[in-house]
């Protein structure tokens, strides 16, 4: 597994208070209580949950945990994305987790084993910040969009600046790359940017590496091989941005996809929405194409009817259309 340099090793004598704490309270767990442990597929009864709860309380697990993400990573941690986050309880967290975690019932021991083991700690600390939830199956999530960019771009023949915002591990912005090379394009042609505002991710779309999901990487690199030998890679870069910040510099882009972020369970708040539409659209080049699109945290999570997407797509300045899976919106030259 390949060295992260956005990942240290933490110093273990930091924890050995909290783990023996831990260890004491699961202990008693153990021994005392009528429910069954957490285990691998076990269903949370309300029962369960109130027993965990009473014995090991999560907010204590999620401060030490919080702790550990604190200590072994560079930048400032997005907790909201960690398996610790919104858990109702140990129970919860404990089945929620992938199998190579499910080790133990006591989470005292799943967090000594990574002080430990490096290689888990590295693995552990993508899974929880590259969460399934976020990335769905990374490839092909939007077909229909694909479709709809295939007939926008038979209809250019000039330079494109390209971005991807909200790019995650980068999967969806090498599909692009993808569709340009099918339909003619060479990279010299395009200038092709990833935004993330996890730095793990960047690392993940620059490296085409996912420690957590062995699997999908060989997938992942497999798939890209022909777009790096025909020098694809000199043409795709990746870097950390928030969309929410004041104002992001950059060169205007051509295209602009967002997709997975506005109007579902991510950003859905009226007054986050029109701040990250505004910074898109002021970032669109006079006649450019921002496209839209939430499908992958599936429909019945959007927050926001379609109708109120389009009003705050408009008051950003842009003319909107029907594009696949989602929306574009055509900055206007006026």
């Amino acid at each position: 597994m390949p060295a992260c340099p956005l990942i240290r090793q933490p110093d273990p004598t930091r924890f050995q208070a909290g783990l023996r704490k831990l260890n004491q309270r699961f202990t008693t767990y153990a021994a005392t209580s009528p429910q069954p442990l957490p285990a691998p597929g076990l269903i949370i009864t309300p029962e369960i949950r109130l027993q965990s709860e009473l014995y090991l309380p999560i907010n204590e697990i999620r401060r030490l945990f919080n702790r550990l993400y604190d200590a072994t990573l560079s930048h400032a941690p997005i907790l909201s994305s960690t398996p610790f986050h919104a858990s109702l309880s140990w129970a919860d967290c404990f089945v929620d987790l992938p199998v190579w975690l499910q080790f133990s019932a006591d989470p005292a021991c799943l967090l000594d084993r990574l002080l430990a083991d490096q290689q888990l700690l590295i693995r552990f600390l993508f899974f929880s910040f590259l969460p399934g939830r976020f990335n769905g199956a990374g490839f092909g999530r939007y077909p229909a969009q694909l479709d709809w960019l295939q007939q926008y771009l038979s209809k250019r023949s000039d330079s494109l600046r390209i971005l991807d915002a909200a790019c995650g591990s980068g999967e969806g912005t090498w599909e692009l790359a993808e569709v340009l090379d099918g339909n003619g394009w060479q990279p010299e042609q395009v200038q092709v940017e990833g935004w993330t505002i996890e730095p793990l991710e960047v690392w993940a779309a620059q490296t085409q590496r996912l420690p957590h999901e062995p699997q999908r990487e060989k997938n992942y690199q497999q798939r890209i091989q022909p777009l790096l030998e025909q020098g694809w890679e000199e043409r795709i870069s990746f870097r950390a941005a928030d969309l929410l910040a004041e104002q992001i510099e950059s060169a205007p882009f051509d295209l602009i996809l967002c997709n997975g972020l506005l109007g579902g369970p991510i950003i859905n708040q009226p007054s986050r929405l029109q701040q990250v539409l505004k910074q898109l659209a002021g970032l669109l080049s006079r006649g450019g194409v921002l496209l839209v699109a939430d499908h992958f945290h599936a429909g019945w999570k959007k927050q926001l009817p379609e109708a109120v997407l389009v009003k705050v797509m408009e008051e950003a300045g842009l003319s909107i259309q029907q594009a696949g899976e989602g929306l574009a919106g055509v900055r206007r030259y006026t």
